[in-house]
């Protein structure tokens, strides 16, 4: 940008670049997209793309939807499987009731019909908050349970009450091996985080956070709590009305509702817990977090019950999963409430200063 000074043109050519300045965490993130585009793809195997690493994208996109509403806008949910399932059945129904439609179209009509669920039942945002809201996103849980197990018309009138979506397609291009449903779930997940990261900086997300931290001071300096509230909920459903679409298509290809079930929405909650509230990175660590974990205890328990001659069954494998997923989530609790992301962001500040302690 050019000025005149003293008769003189001046330009403030180095203040214009300090506006998008190039950082290390931003190129970080480019180079960690652009390895999750092509390195990873050349070094994971098919098992690895379809058991874990899709099913990591998509909890992501799903915990990142969740993060929104509860960590940046305090507002405590414990539906967020109904939404899923909203997101999943009505992409189902646009998939095969509108001939010819996009298959990106009906994943984002799936989330706007979660949309409009998700504001309807943060309504009681407005009144109550706390214990009550979690009471009352709970019971779009349940409703939504009911509606799809008991209302045919959602499976298309299936006599099973299931729904299968099969020959995806997108831009004429087949969605069927692992490797193209993994790049076809990470450009869902790239673009929905780019937009997240850059929401909660924008004022909106100024207004969730202020909300978050004391909603009565928010709105003395004049935040509308219910436009605030409200759009949380909205962007929230949105984004995790197009992960349950996803999970659906793409991941299970044949699904019906206990696969949104009450456990799915404490499970998101937990990735939001254990990743890290109020951050977008935690969202990540969370769902890596929750897929890994259940690998890891399957693959070592075993081995070190042939160390010390105690065989573990299948059942034994179960429980221990339960047990040791419950004691970290009370062990972050107590040590590290902030999660995985806070963990992630003290190392990095140790290693700037490593080896000298000043």
């Amino acid at each position: 940008m050019f000025y005149r000074e003293n008769g003189q043109f001046k330009t403030t050519y180095k203040e214009d670049l300090q506006i998008f300045p190039i950082t290390q965490d931003r190129i970080g993130v480019l180079l960690l997209i652009a390895f999750a585009f092509i390195g990873v793809p050349m070094l994971a195997d098919e098992y690895m793309l379809r058991a874990i690493l899709i099913p990591f994208l998509i909890l992501s996109l799903a915990a990142l939807g969740v993060n929104i509403l509860v960590g940046y806008c305090g507002q405590i949910s414990l539906g967020s499987g109904a939404f899923m399932a909203v997101g999943a059945y009505a992409a189902y129904n646009f998939f095969v009731r509108v001939e010819g439609l996009p298959l990106i179209v009906c994943l984002l009509m799936g989330g706007f019909f979660a949309t409009l669920v998700g504001m309807f039942f943060g309504i009681p945002s407005l009144r109550v908050k706390g214990l009550y809201l979690a009471v009352a996103t709970l019971a779009a849980q349940f409703f939504c349970d009911w509606a799809f197990l008991r209302i045919k018309w959602f499976t298309n009138d299936s006599a099973s009450g299931t729904a299968s979506v099969a020959d995806l397609q997108v831009f004429g291009f087949p969605i069927n091996t692992p490797f193209e449903k993994y790049i076809f779930c990470l450009s869902f997940l790239v673009v929905f985080g780019l937009l997240a990261k850059n929401l909660v900086r924008s004022a909106i997300g100024r207004e969730w956070m202020a909300i978050r931290d004391m909603d009565v001071a928010a709105a003395v300096i004049g935040i509308r709590p219910m436009y605030a509230k409200l759009s949380a909920f909205a962007v929230s459903s949105f984004i995790v009305g197009v992960a349950g679409a996803l999970w659906a298509f793409v991941y299970l290809g044949s699904w019906e509702p206990a696969a949104f079930s009450v456990d799915r929405s404490f499970q998101l909650l937990f990735m939001v817990i254990l990743g890290g509230m109020g951050s977008i990175m935690g969202s990540f660590f969370g769902a890596g977090f929750i897929v890994i974990l259940p690998v890891i205890i399957n693959h070592a328990l075993p081995w070190l019950g042939d160390l010390v001659g105690i065989p573990v069954s299948t059942a034994a494998l179960t429980h221990a999963e339960q047990m040791i997923f419950g004691a970290l989530i009370v062990w972050f609790l107590i040590v590290e409430p902030h999660g995985l992301a806070k963990l992630w962001s003290v190392g990095k500040q140790k290693l700037r200063l490593w080896p000298f302690p000043h």
